[in-house]
């Protein structure tokens, strides 16, 4: 999410009075109140102009001595460049035109008008993919040439840290390609139910792929998946004539789960061997991670009732059980999804990331299982590790530690004690660590500041160089006033963040209509101090239209520690509930809001919470717009399902009670829901059921899908879709 002029005299030091001017309880976006262009629906999600300069492909160098690189648009009509420069000098070198390198390409066999996405190998080797064929170029000789290809037809691809093989997918198999090994299969499975190298668990416990190389590239993990014994369902393709159907396997809520084991294949012998990861075969295997010296295999083994975990270690050469280092257990549920990260240097040291004090912090652990020390502490969370730092003997994080709308980027040593502070300015700071770990690469934004980049030493955190100071790309705008802060939820204690976006020209004698837009779920925050708040144009544009518009991150979202995520346990949508009614209080409680042309939109979780606010709270909105809706958790996928419900048969109750098919007579006002007719995530039957009980009840709503979209409507149909949205508001709020 695209969540930069210089100023020559510390712009570094202009910056940070400005931004810690502002208090981030209560932050403001700039307005204008002078007349200026209105924003559209396709500009708000197909101009990429309105969105805050950056720079491309900007990276540091491995193997570099903190060299950093970046794509520079041409001036004059002259190509665009690849530039490169130290983390601390002035001066940038150009590595190479764009038309050099497509010249030097095509003498390779390759074709590219654009540059292309380019990794660095090391300090002096680029590699590029062009239709499944890898090929380096050498920066001094200013040469290229062609490594190795792969299938056309290959999906999941992934190059080993070397960068000089590939792992893909095709079909179910899992196959690996390197220069003398094209396409070599690494499984030969015939049964398309049991699926190789590709994300297991639908993508939960922060799994995000099925494939894991070891350091050196020699060897391959992956997930098998076993999903014979889950039970079809039919998604219809009507791009075809006749319809053609495409069946899923899709697990859902008490039903039988799918089974997984992990593969290693080594490629010098060609041979597999899998985990012995046991009885019973439903549970979940995360967060893989190699020893340093590729002999075992770490694995995080999560019961299917998930509140319990096993760390164990595994022989990589035999797949057998070697220990298990330590076990995690909540009375809701744990959610480990960080693997073990090792300790450069120290290979029986590592880092654990868990939320057992009620919030994530970082573990120092040795690989007998021994807790050596908690690393962080306090009523915040880690969001990420960028890596280590002072020669190997500090870790370098991101955390919501000086406020749950921040992220700030901190070092701590790994002989314990204070954490020290290294970004600067009240905002959002997007970090990446340098080879060295010397210097960090800070993307910042603000409410107030669109886009600055610099880089900035670990060791006391000052800035070293500015790379881009982003002007604003809506000062031709009229917008309205964007304003953080904090009411209390519906307990009367915790503090709930909301971000509230007045129209220009804003006359507090005036009523306006309200539209809140919502989420709500897990893994998910809206409000941040970023840039414009962390709304997006859409919701600017609707400002600019003359409503005033609302959003709330209630209990159950992300980013606020196990209690505050945890309330919602086996009760989907009634705390949540509770929590946006607060919003509404709060809302009725501003003079200029009519109170009486209030409409509520979200989409997937939101969509649920949408529909949720229409039928349990009935004649709250006037006007409902929720979009891929979840309806019945029965119907919903196992593992999300079960963590924050557990399973119909133990919590029938809870299902019933979320279950929004109960309350369709309750409905008040107007509803529309939305949903692509191929959705693979909350399947279209949800609001198919919800129409029909409609029907049967002589209940009235509107009903719109996009026939052939996924759960997300993307590519130009998204504007398609915000302009009925929009629409929808305009006609009946």
């Amino acid at each position: 999410m695209p969540l930069p002029s210089h100023r020559q005299a510390q712009p570094w030091l202009f910056l940070w009075l400005l931004c810690v001017s502002l208090s981030p309880a209560l932050a403001q976006a700039p307005s204008s109140g002078a007349p200026g262009r209105q924003l559209t629906v396709e500009e708000a999600f197909l101009n990429r102009d309105l969105q805050p300069q950056n720079l491309r492909q900007l990276s540091w160098i491995p193997g570099s001595n903190d060299e950093l690189a970046y794509l520079r648009p041409g001036q004059n009509g002259q190509p665009d460049e690849l530039v490169r420069g130290s983390a601390t000098g002035k001066d940038l070198t150009a590595v190479v035109s764009q038309t050099a390198f497509a010249e030097a390409l095509k003498a390779a066999g390759a074709e590219f008008r654009n540059f292309p996405t380019l990794q660095w190998r090391d300090a002096s080797t680029l590699l590029v993919t062009s239709k499944n064929q890898v090929y380096s170029y050498d920066v001094k000789a200013g040469k290229a040439s062609r490594l190795f290809g792969y299938d056309p037809a290959a999906d999941n691809v992934e190059m080993d840290p070397s960068k000089t093989r590939v792992a893909y997918t095709k079909d179910q198999n899992l196959f690996i390609s390197a220069a003398g090994r094209e396409n070599e299969a690494v499984t030969t499975e015939a049964n398309p139910g049991i699926v190789n190298g590709q994300a297991a668990h639908r993508s939960e416990f922060g799994i995000t792929k099925g494939t894991f190389w070891s350091p050196s590239g020699s060897k391959l993990a992956f997930y098998r998946m076993d999903q014979t014994m889950v039970s079809d369902y039919p998604l219809v393709d009507v791009s075809t004539t006749p319809a053609s159907l495409k069946n899923i396997k899709y697990p859902m809520a008490g039903d039988k789960s799918h089974e997984v084991t992990v593969g290693v294949y080594d490629l010098s012998t060609r041979k597999t061997v899998f985990l012995q990861t046991g009885e019973p075969r439903e549970q979940y295997l995360t967060n893989l991670a190699w020893s340093p010296d590729e002999k075992a295999i770490y694995l995080a083994i999560v019961n299917r009732a998930q509140n319990a975990m096993k760390l164990n270690q595994y022989d990589a050469a035999t797949g057998a059980l070697v220990k298990t280092l330590f076990e995690e257990s909540q009375d809701k549920y744990v959610e480990p999804q960080h693997a073990a990260l090792f300790v450069p240097g120290q290979p029986e040291q590592f880092i654990w990331q868990s939320q057992r004090d009620g919030y994530n912090h970082l573990y120092l652990y040795n690989t007998s299982g021994k807790l050596l020390r908690q690393l962080t502490k306090g009523n915040w969370i880690v969001t990420d590790v960028l890596g280590f730092s002072n020669k190997n003997r500090d870790i370098v994080y991101s955390s919501t530690a000086d406020s749950p709308l921040e992220r700030h980027t901190y070092a701590v040593s790994l002989k314990g004690g204070t954490p020290r502070k290294v970004s600067q300015g009240t905002g959002t700071h997007n970090t990446t660590l340098s080879p060295s770990g010397s210097y960090v690469l800070d993307n910042f934004s603000s409410s107030v500041t669109p886009r600055t980049i610099r880089t900035i030493a670990v060791t006391d955190g000052k800035p070293q160089r500015l790379l881009l100071t982003a002007d604003n790309p809506l000062t031709g705008y009229q917008l309205g006033q964007t304003k953080l802060f904090p009411i209390k939820a519906a307990d009367g204690s915790t503090d709930l963040y909301c971000r509230l976006i007045t129209p220009p020209n804003f006359d507090a004698s005036k009523k306006y209509p309200v539209v809140v837009y919502l989420y709500g779920g897990p893994h998910a925050q809206l409000v941040t101090e970023s840039w414009l708040g962390g709304s997006n144009l859409w919701m600017q544009m609707m400002a600019q239209k003359g409503y005033v518009v609302f959003t709330v991150d209630s209990r159950g979202s992300a980013h606020r520690g196990l209690a505050f995520e945890q309330a919602t346990f086996r009760q989907l949508g009634t705390v949540e509930m509770a929590d946006q009614l607060e919003g509404v209080k709060y809302l009725k409680s501003l003079p200029y809001v009519d109170q009486s042309r209030m409409g509520i939109h979200g989409w997937s979780f939101g969509g649920f919470m949408t529909t949720t606010m229409m039928t349990r709270a009935p004649g709250t909105f006037k006007v409902g717009v929720g979009g891929g809706p979840v309806i019945d958790w029965r119907k919903y996928e196992v593992m999300y399902t079960e963590r924050y419900m557990d399973t119909p048969q133990e919590n029938p109750e809870g299902y019933r009670q979320a279950n929004l098919l109960g309350y369709v007579p309750k409905l008040q006002g107007k509803l529309l829901l939305i949903h692509g007719t191929v959705d693979d995530v909350v399947l279209w039957q949800h609001s198919l059921d919800y129409l029909k009980t409609a029907v049967d009840n002589g209940v009235q709503l509107d009903y719109f899908v996009y026939p052939g979209h996924p759960h997300n409507v993307g590519g130009k149909d998204r504007a398609h879709l915000y302009k009925k949205v929009t629409q929808y508001f305009d006609d009946n709020l």
